[in-house]
């Protein structure tokens, strides 16, 4: 098995690095790739030394799999150069994410579509895998027809920069700036631009991710982002309406039972999912699991994830981890 991590350095490629380490996964060769600032820097990963490759050498090694986490442009010039010498590429960027001959993957929801001839798969954004992640047993059974989403996002979706600002903030520090406005003590709602529908890219991003992930068109997705002053972990605050009734207790449990969630709901003692609570984590909390009382057929939730776990790092390396169990890559 060759692997590389293409954006190694990055914020999301030391995650990945993180969790490739603790998943054991086996690797006979690894080669970490950045771009050419980056090239002959050290890394170090399962304790050893590796000097940073540029992306020409990275393909000529033709890696088995090569996971991207290098920004849009990168991966929509550089995916199919690995991709036509045999390397299966699983992409964090939104590049490749609507294009209807790619896979979007969250192995828990959609992992049975993938195809040993599937070369460039794509990563969702990290808002949408929480949500569906939370959501997929509830609409295998009541068929959801509509969702409203308000997401509360934290500042490491953004990148290095963004971090730097809100610290540079708390700490009355000059810097550079990764928002127009300060984010300490502050929410800005907007992450990415805005379009010509009123929302932001990021919002539309969860309408048409969610419909290709959970294989349903007919599946309504109202959606408001917020970029909140907080380092690691998202929050979304999700407004469900079912197809069918459902009884309370049921839901507990079917999500009790969901692969990659966890619940954590005892209003009585102030007990629901925080970001605190998730930092470090690769499952999706789940809590204030409640009937919405002013209409029918409707459930409120509240849902968090560690945004460069599983809303990245880890669900791209748990589509390497299938991809090899699949036996597709490195025999």
């Amino acid at each position: 098995m060759k692997l590389a991590v293409v954006g190694a350095t990055g914020l999301v490629g030391s995650e990945i690095l993180k969790v490739l380490a603790e998943r054991k996964m086996k690797i006979d060769a690894f080669y970490p790739v950045a771009s050419a600032r980056s090239v002959g820097e050290e890394i170090t990963f399962r304790r050893k030394k590796y000097k940073v490759i540029g992306m020409e050498e990275a393909v000529t090694l033709a890696p088995d799999i090569a996971i991207f986490s290098a920004g849009g442009s990168v991966s929509l010039e550089w995916a199919p150069k690995f991709a036509k010498v045999g390397t299966t590429v699983i992409d964090n960027s939104s590049a490749w994410r609507m294009d209807p001959d790619k896979k979007l993957i969250v192995p828990e929801v959609n992992g049975k579509v993938l195809e040993a001839t599937d070369k460039i798969i794509a990563n969702p954004n990290c808002s949408t895998i929480q949500m569906v992640v939370a959501i997929n047993r509830l609409h295998k059974k009541y068929r959801i027809r509509r969702i409203v989403v308000s997401t509360y996002q934290s500042v490491t979706g953004t990148g290095k920069k963004a971090v730097d600002q809100l610290m540079n903030e708390r700490n009355g520090s000059e810097g550079e700036m990764a928002y127009k406005y300060a984010i300490d003590l502050n929410l800005i709602p907007q992450i990415d631009v805005f379009l010509e529908n009123g929302y932001t890219k990021e919002e539309m991003k969860m309408v048409n991710e969610t419909k290709k992930i959970m294989d349903d068109d007919r599946i309504r997705v109202s959606a408001t982002a917020v970029r909140v002053p907080v380092i690691g972990g998202h929050s979304e605050a999700l407004n469900i309406q079912f197809a069918k009734e459902f009884e309370l207790p049921d839901i507990f449990t079917l999500l009790s039972k969901t692969e990659g969630v966890r619940v954590m709901d005892d209003t009585l003692n102030h007990v629901y999912p925080m970001p605190l609570n998730v930092h470090g984590k690769d499952e999706v909390y789940v809590g204030r699991i409640r009937r919405d009382e002013t209409q029918p057929k409707t459930l409120n939730m509240w849902v968090v994830a560690d945004n460069l776990r599983k809303g990245a790092a880890t669900n791209a390396v748990q589509i390497a981890q299938l991809l090899v169990r699949k036996r597709f890559v490195g025999n």
